[in-house]
């Protein structure tokens, strides 16, 4: 800033003269100088006014500004905290999200597989169930034949049993025949009396076991040659002649007793 302050003397004139007569005459002569300071020190209380203001302005500009972005920096970390809060919530949201998708993975897999499972299942049961229909109708159809071979069969037997009355009668009456159960369903023993005259009460008897088509003698008294009782089974298997079979299994017992 430039200063108003402009003397109109130079240095030198100010200076005192070296030599006077008289002090007061000097002074008097000197010359009556106005340096302007009451303005200048104003104007420096003005400018020093404007300063302080300027100064004060700005220091408050600045805590403002300064408050300002403090305001700005909280509201930033709490807008931080806040997203960080929400990144974490939607993390643990994700990984529950993972979790429930593995979970219902896991479950449909299982789903599948049981529905696999239950499928496979349901094939071969109606597979199965196929093949009992097929063995019931295999079964049934057996049985229906079964059923008519054992009428036939019965027809059969009812007829033989008509003709095995009397001739049972017969055998009974005149050969000495008697005919008991051996203790088991498919064995008959055949007892034979008056075979020897001297010894009327004397009986002889075998057991027959019927149980397969091929009859077998299991037992005899008195006994006899071996051969001979098989010679006699051959027979009757082959002509299934159990008359004949009779007639000449008591020869055999009735030549045995002849020869002690």
């Amino acid at each position: 800033m430039a200063t108003l302050f402009e003397p109109s003397l130079s240095a030198s004139a100010m200076r005192p003269p070296l030599a006077t007569a008289s002090a007061s005459s000097m002074a008097d002569s000197l010359p009556n100088l106005n340096f302007g300071f009451e303005d200048l020190r104003a104007r420096m209380a003005a400018f020093t006014d404007r300063f302080d203001a300027f100064i004060a302005q700005g220091h408050k500009r600045v805590l403002e500004e300064r408050n300002q972005f403090r305001i700005n920096v909280a509201g930033l970390q709490e807008d931080q905290r806040t997203k960080t809060r929400d990144i974490e919530t939607l993390a643990q949201k994700s990984s529950q999200h993972s979790a429930t998708l593995s979970t219902q993975e896991a479950e449909t897999k299982a789903a599948r597989d049981e529905i696999t499972a239950i499928t496979a299942s349901r094939n071969a049961n109606a597979q199965h169930r196929d093949r009992l229909r097929t063995e019931i109708n295999s079964c049934n159809k057996n049985i229906n034949q079964h059923k008519a071979a054992q009428a036939v069969h019965a027809e059969r037997i009812d007829e033989q049993a008509k003709l095995n009355v009397p001739e049972l009668n017969f055998w009974e009456t005149y050969l000495g025949l008697r005919i008991e159960g051996a203790g088991r369903v498919d064995r008959l023993k055949f007892i034979f009396s008056n075979l020897d005259e001297r010894e009327c009460q004397k009986e002889a008897w075998f057991e027959l076991d019927t149980e397969k088509r091929d009859y077998k003698v299991i037992a005899c008294k008195p006994n006899v040659e071996e051969g001979d009782i098989e010679a006699c089974v051959d027979k009757l298997n082959e002509s299934r002649d159990l008359g004949e079979f009779l007639k000449v299994i008591r020869e055999v017992f009735v030549q045995n007793m002849r020869r002690t």
